[in-house]
């Protein structure tokens, strides 16, 4: 029987998507999902202490997100205009492939300022290729360092909030739509299963003796884009660059020898990992792009625990989610999540499948 979209829909009512995070870090709810026994608890996301022991290994994804939504205005016309930074194409020339919108009013060769509070000017760009229909390819003319670049994209920026946070983006996104331990600068979303932990958790964590491994993928859009398909053996996901060292294979690898829990924090972590996988069914080193495509039947070579938050209705997390915990499992916790009020997205609370 092929596995269709229509099976990972489900009600989900409006309230409760999270439109700003728990007031502490480690302080919003964690479901716990045992695939032995089929039992569900409901915790505090801080007792994930409690099911994991010396010698355990957590995977995080290290990237760090860019403030990727500028606001600018058209040349001539001065229409309004929001560029989505997607990636950086090439350093050198400060080329970008980018979202716009409104796409209809921008044209190659057209020119667009971006400028501080006060009106003044502080980077303009060149509209040089049309990618899709809302995509577009555009130089930054700019003599500065690299460094200094930065430091303006960064100053005009905002964090770029999914579209189903229905506010602006504030102040306190640029800290909290983070993870803490955030280094690698180049997602547009953030790995959000990550946000639930706090240093002080983290602390706690390593005082306990469990091991950490980290790795990058830098979350795309792609991530989030509807599927269309109903046949799943038919999507082709977007691909996201990922990388793995030699340092966070060896952590892996000892605790999988030594039969210890090995827990995927995140389903960017999960992807990452299942993309790199040995002929021994050992985890190896890698750098490159990913478009793995996880969804029931699937044989997980490397993590038997995941940490996760609760997803979109027919989303591709959601499909991967149910290829990890099972899919009747899963959907009945997702049931209990919405009965139970759980919030859900970025922002919301988290699940831990054991």
């Amino acid at each position: 029987m092929r596995t269709k979209l229509s099976q990972f829909d489900f009600e989900l009512p409006k309230k409760l998507i999270a439109q700003y995070p728990a007031e502490n870090r480690h302080e919003s709810r964690l479901m716990v999902v045992h695939r032995d026994s089929g039992k569900i608890e409901h915790r505090i996301f801080k007792d994930i202490l409690e099911y994991f022991d010396e010698g355990d290994v957590m995977i995080f994804n290290n990237t760090k997100v860019f403030p990727a939504r500028l606001y600018g205005r058209k040349e001539k016309t001065g229409a309004k205009i929001e560029v989505f930074l997607l990636r950086e194409l090439n350093n050198e020339s400060r080329l970008w492939d980018v979202l716009v919108d409104p796409a209809r009013k921008i044209r190659v060769g057209n020119k667009l300022y971006f400028s501080d509070d006060d009106n003044n000017e502080v980077l303009v760009a060149e509209v040089v290729d049309n990618t899709t229909s809302r995509g577009r390819t555009i130089r930054f003319l700019y003599d500065g360092t690299d460094e200094e670049f930065q430091k303006e994209l960064n100053y005009l920026g905002n964090t770029p909030l999914p579209k189903y946070i229905a506010r602006p983006a504030e102040e306190l996104d640029r800290e909290r739509y983070q993870t803490v331990y955030a280094k690698e600068l180049g997602a547009v979303a953030a790995p959000t299963a990550g946000l639930h932990f706090s240093r002080e958790l983290l602390k706690r964590l390593e005082i306990k003796g469990i091991e950490f491994s980290e790795l990058t993928l830098h979350v795309g859009l792609g991530t989030f884009r509807s599927i269309d398909v109903e046949d799943l053996s038919k999507h082709k996901m977007d691909a996201e660059f990922f990388q793995i060292t030699q340092d966070a294979v060896e952590v892996v690898n000892k605790a999988k020898e030594n039969r210890r829990r090995i827990c995927a924090v995140g389903t960017t972590s999960m992807r990452s990992i299942e993309s790199a996988v040995s002929a021994e069914g050992m985890l190896k080193p890698a750098r490159g792009w990913t478009n793995l495509f996880i969804y029931p039947p699937y044989d997980f070579h490397i993590a038997d625990a995941m940490v996760t938050n609760f997803h979109l209705p027919k989303s591709s997390l959601l499909i991967m989610v149910c290829a990890f915990g099972g899919y009747d499992l899963v959907m009945e916790a997702y049931n209990q999540a919405v009965k139970e009020g759980y919030r859900f997205f970025s922002y919301g609370d988290a699940m831990l499948i054991i």
